[in-house]
Parts: structure tokens; sequence; C-alpha cells
């Protein structure tokens, strides 16, 4: 990701932050960002980090034990990725799922307030709208989610936004579209599965007749835009999408394009909770600067480089 000098993001050396999933998908790329702009980050995972200069509190963060070692004296932001993101897990075992998603959230929320810590940056979804049939989803939409996980994150919000009435935590709540990039290797979501069935033959499940609307925003995107709503003071909900909506046969469609492969479908009936479209505005955080930087072929390049990085042949 490259930063303009200058720009609020650029302004970070030796401040402290807390990045919870800090060796997560997104995690690791919001880590390593911090560290080239100079902060001084702390990762809160139940993973080790890898890179062994970077101080990581390892363990669950349903720990209140865990938490407060994490939010260390000095703190000036957290940045809360960690949770429960998968749609499937919430609707199986939502008290799990809330526990997770809800009970840490708040937890981390009343250390920020306790410690002083001035700006706390929620990973969210637009998830927590519901089924708007093919409107536009702006922050403005009021919060029906479908599903448990849509609900704890709804709760995240609600939370976050009574502590910055109440408690002056500067708080925003950044609803993400469906993050793709390299260092997907081990999810299990969409992008990642057309990556293995491009290298090994193998058939996609895909639910429904494809034609359901996604909004896909590369990583690299994300964590800029992230980095702007904190560093400009932001609060409340935000948007962070690519502003542009394919549906999932024109992802698989680039996919053959990008890898070569065939990537044959087994069209499977849809799970509750799927919404037929996705459709993101996302001039509020253009407003703050913020600009996609990639197109859905472009990005999907940088994750096919990352699958084939050194496979056979």
């Amino acid at each position: 990701m490259t930063v303009r000098e200058g720009s609020p993001e650029s302004e970070l050396n030796g401040v402290a932050v807390l990045v919870t999933g800090g060796t997560g998908f997104i995690g690791s790329h919001v880590v390593r960002t911090l560290l080239e702009l100079g902060a001084d980050v702390t990762v809160a995972d139940r993973n080790p980090h890898p890179d062994p200069d970077v101080r990581c509190v390892t363990g669950e963060l349903a720990d209140p034990a865990v938490r407060r070692r994490a939010v260390r004296p000095g703190t000036r932001a957290i940045i809360h990725l960690a949770a429960v993101t998968s749609v499937l897990r919430s609707l199986e075992d939502p008290q799990d799922v809330y526990e997770v998603n809800v009970e840490v959230t708040q937890g981390l929320l009343e250390l920020a307030r306790a410690e002083g810590v001035g700006s706390f940056v929620l990973a969210s979804t637009n998830a927590v709208t519901g089924d708007v049939g093919a409107a536009r989803i702006d922050e403005n939409i009021p919060l029906r989610p479908l599903t448990p996980y849509g609900a704890t994150k709804a709760a995240g919000e609600m939370l976050l936004s009574a502590y910055s009435a109440a408690y002056g935590v500067t708080g925003t709540s950044l609803r993400f579209a469906n993050v793709y990039g390299p260092g997907m290797r081990h999810k299990d979501s969409f992008v990642p599965r057309l990556m293995r069935a491009a290298l090994d033959g193998s058939t996609i499940q895909v639910y429904g007749d494809g034609t359901q609307l996604r909004d896909y925003v590369h990583v690299h995107d994300i964590v800029r835009g992230m980095l702007l709503a904190w560093r400009a003071g932001h609060t409340g909900p935000l948007i962070l999408g690519s502003g542009r909506s394919e549906s999932v046969n024109d992802l698989i469609e680039a996919a053959r394009q990008v890898t070569g492969a065939p990537i044959p479908v087994d069209h499977v009936p849809g799970k509750p909770g799927e919404m037929p479209a996705v459709v993101l505005d996302v001039s509020a955080a253009r407003a703050l600067g913020y600009e996609p930087a990639y197109d859905l072929t472009g990005g999907l390049k940088t994750v096919w480089s990352d699958f084939t990085d050194g496979a056979p042949g």
C-alpha cells in the first residue's frame, strides 16, 4: 500500500496501536503497514505474530487477563479486527459468536475508557443492514441484520456509539465489503476456493444461480481506508468497498481469465441469510480521500500470484 507523504496516515511515528487479530488475513496487512509508518504496534491474537520484533500478546481475547495485557498504558488506538466472521458458524452456534464478537468488544471498549485510549476502530460489515433488495446501501440505512453474525456486528457498532457519546472515545465502525487479496491461502471464503479449484482442477460450489451481486474490495484498499478514517477522526459507521458490484458469475469468469483454468461450477441451494444484492455507496469514504486502486481482474492477479508462488509448475 502506498502512503502519500504528508497524508494523515503518514504521521504515526511512535504512536502506540493495538491490533487485535493482527496475525489474520486483514490484520497482517494492517500490522505491516503500521510498522512501515513507524507506529509502535502491539498484536493480540490466539496465534503468535511471525515477526519476533513485534510485541505480541498471545491468547484468547475472551479472557479478561489477555485483554488487560494487550491494552498497555499509553495505547493511543485500538484497531479491533478479531472476530468470528463466518455466517454459517453464527447460524450453527450463535452463543459462541455472541461471546466472541460482542462480549470481547465490550471488554476492550471498557479498557479503552479506563486507560484513556483515544480512538477505537471496529471491523464491521454491511451485513448489519440486512436485505435491502437492489437498493444502494449507505451509512443511513437502518440496521436489520438477517443472521446472528450480522446482529453481533450491529451490537458492536451500538456499543461503540455509546462509548463514543458517553466517554469521548473516537469510534468508527468500518463496514467492510467482501475483502480479498494476497494472504488468503488459509481461508475458506469464495475467492481462495476459486484459486484452489484453479490449481487442482476441482469444481466450485455456487449458492443459487450466481447472479447475486457483491462488492469485492482489495485488502490494500481496505487498509488505506481504515487508516484514513482513523487519522481523520471519523466517528460512526463508514462503508469501505470498491464501489462496484459484480455478480458471483462475473467473479468466476474473472478468475478463469486470470488463472487460465476452466473452474467448473456446481450450483447448490442458497443458505439462510443470503443477500441477493450488495450495492454499496462509498461516497462518505471518498470524502475522506479514499479511492480504491484495484479493479477485480487486477486484484485477483495478486491473489493468484500469491497462490502460485512456489507451487509446482
